[in-house]
């Protein structure tokens, strides 16, 4: 992907996939289609929900519905409560790439392609978030860590150097339904986060559901700015904002991840996308950057910099900010100069402000605390997964486990390839040839791919910028097929189960959704169209298609 040569194809994508004000919208059969693929996702939302009472990620102590007699049933069948939220899972995830059809929409005869209308999305898109905002969490128990890290903060403690066992106590309820793993790990989280924890934790104290539940109002928060600034965004790239919103907004690895894992990438995500939207707002427009769009470009590197203080990832976001306005001030030295003295003092002030104010200092830029999550060997990420394998390997071959040995190589192989990609595209956004967006977005995606440790949701943090910018096939099929397989292969409890559980699981899911799949092979798109309904549709039924949505 990364030597494809896109800044030819901006007019192409602009063209073909931009928001047309007179593109047709769905006719009467595919509004039909429409009503029963929401249906379908709602139902695996709500299975998810039901399955996830005994499935899910549910706290050691203090859980509402144990002993309960009938929401407490799930937890006393695991294995029927783990095949409902697979069901739900895969039922979901089947009704994502159904509606697909209807997002990405599909041109004939130098038409203009139809689709779903923003009202439908986002319909589709509340319906199937609203049973797992009252579900318990699943796929995760960060948000137990969230929990944790917060009380520490609230009572006066350093975060960034001790952890729940050493601060709290073991014995603590919170340090109790911390993973073991993260014990005694200090928080890798920044200061506005926790800053954040810490008036949650005033409210709600050990309460570990009242506490969730604010946690996922966050959560919800980071989600609604995602939905406010994607489709602007894509407007800014060419792209049409129901296909942006469609792959970025209501991809299940967001639902899943985001919702129901309650995971701070949904507060960092979308701060920085509003705060590329403002600034770009400045940024794109002829006129002198003075009044207002002066204070949309202050606006949009101050909560750009809010995002770097939850995770400091987002603050990639900024140098392609940085790109964006030195080219808009004349391609030259003194213009980079310029640009990130303005930008850099602004995100300085934000994180010097923030960190003091919220009274834990910047110990959580120190090196210890950045590497925290390094002490997980994750699958996902490229260099960890070629360490893991070479000292299988080895040991296979007798010559010993030195897997320790090759990751001190892997990584910081894996680090330089990373910074050398995220170089050329900064040149890319400096010199027109890519768009800011797009080029954040390839950037992210080489991090996240290159990443000592690469959790599910990490995906998100490309495939959101991506989902603005990115039309081609080979960024929209593998980012599809990825998505869906990574959802569907995670345990809702965000642990592990015995096998033979899985197991059956897993053969009652195949064999629920084949059903499912079966009895709605008629009245479903699963096939393409359906036959006998090809042709041109009249325009009194296309009208009735759009009043029949409303």
């Amino acid at each position: 992907m990364l030597g494809l040569d896109v800044s030819a194809s901006d007019q192409t994508v602009a063209r073909w996939h931009g928001d047309e004000p007179d593109a047709p919208g769905l006719d009467a059969r595919e509004t039909r289609q429409l009503r029963h693929i929401r249906r379908l996702g709602a139902t695996g939302s709500v299975l998810m929900a039901i399955g996830a009472l005994g499935a899910g990620a549910q706290p050691v102590l203090q859980n509402p519905i144990q002993g309960v007699r009938i929401l407490g049933l799930p937890a006393r069948i695991p294995t029927t409560a783990l095949t409902m939220a697979m069901t739900g899972t895969v039922l979901v995830v089947l009704a994502w790439l159904l509606l697909g059809r209807f997002a990405v929409g599909r041109s004939a005869n130098g038409l203009p392609p139809r689709r779903m209308t923003r009202s439908q999305l986002d319909r589709t898109l509340l319906l199937w978030i609203l049973p797992l905002t009252i579900a318990p969490p699943m796929f995760s128990r960060d948000v137990y860590s969230y929990l944790a890290q917060s009380e520490i903060t609230a009572r006066g403690l350093d975060p960034y150097s001790i952890g729940p066992g050493q601060a709290l106590g073991l014995d603590n309820v919170l340090t109790r339904t911390v993973p073991t793993i993260w014990r005694d790990t200090p928080a890798p989280y920044g200061p506005l986060f926790l800053w954040i924890g810490r008036g949650i934790s005033a409210i709600t104290g050990d309460n570990i559901v009242f506490g969730i539940f604010l946690h996922r109002l966050c959560a919800l928060a980071g989600v609604a700015l995602i939905v406010w600034a994607l489709p602007r965004l894509a407007k800014r790239c060419g792209v049409a904002s129901v296909s942006a919103l469609w792959l970025g907004a209501a991809n299940p690895l967001l639902i899943f991840h985001l919702v129901s894992g309650v995971h701070n990438e949904a507060l960092m995500l979308g701060l920085m996308l509003a705060g590329i939207e403002f600034a770009l707002r400045a940024i794109e427009k002829s006129e002198p950057i003075t009044g207002r769009s002066a204070a949309y470009l202050l606006a949009g590197t101050t909560l750009m910099a809010l995002s770097t203080t939850i995770k400091i990832t987002s603050i990639l976001a900024l140098a392609f900010i940085w790109m964006a306005l030195a080219r808009r001030w004349g391609p030259s030295v003194k213009s980079l100069i310029k640009s990130a003295l303005y930008l850099g003092s602004i995100t300085a002030v934000v994180i010097v402000a923030v960190s003091f104010a919220s009274g834990l200092g910047l110990g959580w830029l120190s090196p210890a605390t950045l590497g925290t999550a390094n002490a997980v060997r994750s699958w996902m990420s490229l260099p960890t997964s070629i360490g893991i394998m070479t000292g299988f390997g080895g040991v296979l071959l007798g010559l010993g486990d030195h897997t320790t040995a090759v990751l001190s190589l892997t990584r910081p192989i894996a680090a330089v390839v990373a910074a050398f990609i995220i170089v050329r595209m900064l040149i890319a956004a400096f010199t027109g040839r890519l768009h800011p967006v797009g080029a954040l977005g390839v950037s992210l995606g080489a991090l996240v791919l290159l990443f000592p440790v690469v959790q599910p949701w990490y995906l998100l943090w490309a495939v959101i910028p991506l989902a603005a910018w990115a039309t081609r096939a080979a960024f929209r099929i593998p980012t599809i097929a990825f998505s869906s397989i990574v959802c569907v292969i995670l345990m809702p409890n965000g642990a592990e189960y015995k096998p033979f559980v899985i197991v059956q699981a897993s053969i009652a899911t195949i064999i629920v959704c084949t059903i499912i799949i079966l009895a709605t092979r008629n009245i479903l798109p699963w096939r393409g169209a359906v036959s006998g309904d090809t042709g041109a549709k009249s325009k009194t039924e296309t009208t009735d298609a759009y009043a029949e949505s409303s």
